[in-house]
């Protein structure tokens, strides 16, 4: 018997029913048949190993759990798109369009917006060889072995392209799949997720890709890397067909605006008909030639915008109110809803901020409510349905007259909104200062969030934050679900924040009404702890943007004896806040106000403030006449549109590069 031919006999068959199966859902084998050939083949790769390709069906699971993701530079960067949250933000897009092609005929070709992850695929000489996350744009995450478990994605390509091929597409779970996932989960006894797409994004960054391969992910694919082959878009995602790499359906060639305003409506209509989620759709202009011509903005293509569906309301039950407890001993009222699925996302709580938020909506338990959420905003209930409550109606929710995790009593400042707990060694506030303190723009330290944080209170390991750097590897390693490797990296991190920024410093300390912004000023002004320590009201009251009340309220932390000991132990357990450079006495951002809005490719929002701040400016978070200018990435919104009202200049990535220079 010729092995070598036999095997790659089977391969192909197996690459033929898997493309029928999955990508033209037109099977011609049953699943009996496709396993018993697949176990063949199994078999003969595993008596003559000489046999095993990497492209093999038998090949999509197997890999050994990786310690990280590596990560992958994008040969062609990964774009986002702007939205258009109405009618008139479409007509904006379009305007523009034309504004820069003339009287040029315009195509466009129409997308679901998948609400999932998006990703690229390497093939080389139809193979698959690399795949990744897309990340920032610029840089992914590696995630090829995990990829390779979605039977969707050919590990070899039909009428492959020569050399080396790129390809774009959007990793997602349906609708059914997911619920029978839940359902699974539920009779095992394990936590059920909370909405597909982040059950997608979470199976496709696992390190072990056998646990991603248990996850029923899908993928349909839209774009190519480099499109110079093709003349049109349209053209572009029917190539893709024909090498076996699944297309949506539900894409279309329109040949007007009034084309694309119909297929939106028809699209929103059966939005909840689709067989995975979508929360929008996707206009791009056809034409290749087209879209260079039209270029981009930092990240943003002018040649597509992702038309969104608009927000969602649900009708659900009030279950339950209980109060939460936060840092500063501020008492929030939470409502526990009977779970719904609105804006995309499973929704089971929604805040109700204070007392008086909770008094003027009237949520009573019991009650039926609109819920409403959309993008990522939090939920919140915009309305009780009152015609549904019981003729002999309902009682208010009072708020507690002590504090519902230590007891003690409850207080309210005549001119505030909400109710603190009076007991600053109250368990609830210290796990809160705790998080505050460890947070990405305090100490910045990985690895401890809330239920480690819950864990050390309970415990009795930690009273201050200055606990956290005298706790042994031996007591860490006592704490539930705390392994070698996860205590290990918490006391690296540990290690490296004590070499901090005063500024970091100061905001870590959770002083009541100091933010980012405060806590700049401060260090600035006084460039050590000590200095601060020492500074009488006046002084501290004196600093730029601190004024009478929050100055009463820093000085007051200040000189509270309990404090100053928790500082002192900080420091002398090598916490050492370095002094914050001096600001730019001159140049592009001295004593200017900026406005950051959008995403920008080449710097986070906190290393783009602080490069501003370094150079003597100031961030602001609204426009307003007295904004010197606005820096404006992709997706930029409601600020842009405020700041070219006002006539405030606007400057995009590329000019805010050269200012910085």
């Amino acid at each position: 018997m010729d092995h070598a031919r036999r095997a790659e006999e089977l391969r192909t068959q197996l690459r033929e029913a898997s493309h029928r199966y999955y990508v033209l859902d037109a099977p011609t084998l049953s699943d009996a048949e496709y396993d018993r050939l697949f176990r063949e083949l199994e078999q003969l790769e595993k008596d003559h190993p000489d046999l095993l390709t990497p492209d093999s069906p038998t090949q999509r699971v197997g890999a050994a759990p990786s310690e990280k993701f590596a990560r992958v530079t994008h040969r062609h960067q990964m774009m986002s798109l702007a939205n258009a949250m109405s009618s008139e933000d479409l007509d904006e897009f379009v305007e523009r369009v034309h504004r820069l092609l003339g009287d040029e005929k315009v195509r466009w070709v129409m997308e679901p917006k998948l609400d999932g992850l998006a990703v690229t695929l390497t093939y080389e000489e139809g193979r698959f060889v690399q795949g990744a996350t897309r990340g920032d744009g610029l840089v992914g995450e590696d995630v090829t072995q995990n990829l390779k478990t979605i039977k969707m994605i050919p590990l070899q390509l039909s009428h492959a392209p020569a050399g080396r091929f790129e390809v774009r597409g959007e990793v997602f779970i349906n609708k059914r799949d997911f619920v029978r996932m839940n359902e699974e989960r539920e009779k095992a006894g394990e936590p059920t997720f909370v909405n597909p797409r982040n059950s997608a994004a979470g199976a496709l960054r696992q390190l072990d890709p056998r646990i991603t391969a248990q996850r029923p992910l899908s993928i349909y694919f839209y774009e190519v890397g480099e499109a110079a082959p093709f003349a049109t878009h349209w053209e572009k995602l029917q190539k893709l067909k024909n090498y076996g790499l699944r297309t949506n359906p539900e894409n279309e060639l329109l040949e007007s605006v009034e084309a694309v305003r119909d297929k939106y409506r028809r699209l929103l209509e059966k939005r909840h008909d689709l067989p995975y989620e979508i929360d929008g759709t996707v206009v791009k202009v056809d034409s290749e030639d087209q879209r260079r011509r039209l270029g981009a903005v930092s990240r943003t293509p002018r040649w597509a915008i992702a038309w969104k569906f608009p927000a969602e309301e649900e009708a659900t039950t009030v279950e339950n109110i209980f109060v939460s407890v936060g840092r500063t001993g501020a008492l929030t009222p939470v409502a526990e809803l009977k779970p719904v699925y609105v804006g995309g996302v499973t929704v089971g709580r929604a805040t109700l901020h204070n007392e008086d938020e909770l008094r003027r909506k009237d949520v009573r338990v019991g009650d039926r409510v609109f819920l409403r959420r959309a993008g990522d905003v939090i939920p919140e209930i915009v309305r009780v349905i009152v015609e549904d409550r019981p003729p002999e109606g309902r009682p208010p929710f009072e708020m507690p007259k002590t504090c519902p995790v230590c007891g003690a009593p409850v207080h309210r400042e005549p001119d505030e909104a909400v109710t603190r707990c009076t007991n600053l060694s109250c368990p609830a506030q210290l796990v809160g200062r705790l998080r505050h303190f460890a947070g990405r723009l305090a100490m910045d330290i990985t690895g401890l969030g809330e239920e480690t944080c819950i864990r050390l209170v309970q415990g009795g390991l930690v009273k201050t934050p200055a606990d956290l750097y005298s706790v042994t590897r031996e007591q860490w390693l006592s704490l539930e679900r705390m392994g070698e490797k996860s205590v290990d990296n918490l006391l690296a991190a540990l290690h490296a924040s004590k070499k901090t920024s005063l500024r970091r410093f100061t905001y870590a300390l959770g002083i009541r009404m100091v933010g980012e912004a405060t806590a700049l000023a401060l260090a600035r002004r006084f460039g050590s702890i000590q200095a601060m320590l020492d500074a009488t009201l006046d002084d501290i009251q004196a600093v730029r943007d601190v004024g009478p009340i929050v100055g009463e309220q820093i000085f007051t932390f200040l000189q509270n004896p309990e404090n100053r000991t928790a500082i002192g132990r900080l420091l002398a357990a090598g916490v050492a806040p370095e002094p914050e450079a001096a600001p730019a006495a001159a140049g592009a951002f001295a004593g200017k106000t900026v406005v950051l809005t959008g995403t920008l490719s080449r710097y986070t929002r906190d290393q783009a403030k602080a490069e501003i701040e370094r150079r003597g400016g100031r961030v602001a978070g609204t426009v307003s006449r007295k904004t010197d200018f606005v820096v404006a990435g992709g997706d930029a919104g409601t600020k842009l549109k405020k700041a070219q009202e006002l006539g405030v200049r606007v400057v995009d990535e590329n000019g805010f590069a050269d200012l910085l220079k």
